[in-house]
């Protein structure tokens, strides 16, 4: 049966095979249609935890659980239903538009009924509609003829196919102008609002209007996670703190 979308990651690891760790020690707990942003600075671990938390990779420790189950363990195509995934880099495949949202399934009617829902529900039906071939349009190896953009949008598509239950979404706006920043607001607040559970990196502030909970990495451990408030008023008095502090001049020779 799909999930209901409760999500738990109990102390999760991740170490090179020297043994250096990358993550270390991240727990957190997120209620069905919740929404976390993940933030940190370059070379936090952020987007190495979002493929632990989406299943692609498996922790060196700890478990991420999807309603009490280890998504770790899942089948890919059980994972695949109720878990969607937009990695930083996009990876779309050689094929159509609808080959890449319905990620390769058998194109019946009801499949591609789908496929058109999905596309409704990430705002990015009516550009699909003005290319040549619409939603049969052959988009090459990786997306190759499609703009950043255009491809960002697809994939936040075929991340929304099948009605999942989680959404784990890595920059979703790194390459959207406006429009499709608009149109991404406009369907994590859909998707939330019918339950799904949304965990985002992202750092501009109006994607932070939509989270109810931040964590905060940095250098692969958990140093904040709460209610977005909490967090962010925790960040700007450290902030504050830090600019009041005595500057030290070393005495010059």
């Amino acid at each position: 049966p799909r999930p209901k979308g409760r999500f738990e990651a109990e102390n999760l690891v991740l170490a090179r095979p020297g043994g250096e760790h990358i993550l270390k020690g991240i727990s957190f707990r997120l209620n069905p249609g919740e929404a976390m942003a993940l933030i940190g600075p370059s070379g936090a671990g952020k987007t190495s935890l979002a493929r632990i938390l989406a299943g692609a990779w498996r922790p060196s420790g700890g478990r991420a659980l999807l309603d009490g189950m280890d998504v770790a363990q899942w089948a890919a195509e059980d994972r695949g239903h109720y878990v969607g995934y937009l990695p930083q880099d996009i990876e779309l495949f050689a094929g159509t538009i609808s080959e890449n949202i319905c990620r390769f399934a058998n194109l019946t009617p009801a499949v591609f009924n789908n496929v058109v829902k999905a596309a409704q529900l990430a705002g990015v039906h009516d550009l699909i509609k003005r290319l040549p071939k619409g939603y049969a349009t052959e988009i090459g190896e990786s997306g190759a003829v499609l703009s950043g953009g255009q491809r960002q949008r697809i994939g936040l598509a075929r991340a929304l196919y099948g009605d999942p239950a989680l959404i784990i979404l890595d920059e979703p706006n790194s390459n959207l102008d406006r429009e499709g920043e608009d149109a991404l607001i406009a369907a994590l607040s859909a998707v939330k609002a019918a339950g799904t559970t949304i965990i985002l990196i992202a750092h501009r502030p109006n994607m932070m209007e939509k989270v109810d909970k931040i964590l905060v990495l940095n250098r692969g451990q958990q140093e904040l996670y709460g209610p977005r408030d909490y967090v962010f008023n925790e960040l700007a008095a450290r902030i504050r703190k830090a600019s009041q502090m005595p500057t030290i001049v070393a005495n010059q020779a």
